[in-house]
């Protein structure tokens, strides 16, 4: 999954990040999965027990040099 997701990620998700655009992306669990693997840093055995909750979103903010910082879940306000 990982091998379709970032090409993709890094030839039309991350320019349009780094044009100042805000983006979501809604996707299936091994996708998501595949892209916070890549964003955090997490190891495979690591990444296996992942939960990302169903209707939960997931925030990255980045860096001037498109680097991304703490995963955060968007709380209802």
């Amino acid at each position: 999954t990982i091998e379709r997701v970032l090409p993709y990620w890094e030839s039309t998700i991350l320019p349009v990040l780094a044009s100042g655009e805000t983006v979501i992306i809604s996707a299936h669990g091994n996708s998501l999965r595949a892209l916070v693997k890549h964003l955090s840093g997490i190891s495979d055995d690591d990444i296996t027990g992942l939960e990302i909750p169903t209707g939960q979103p997931i925030v990255y903010d980045f860096d001037d040099t498109m680097q991304p910082g703490e995963r955060y879940y968007l709380k209802d306000s």
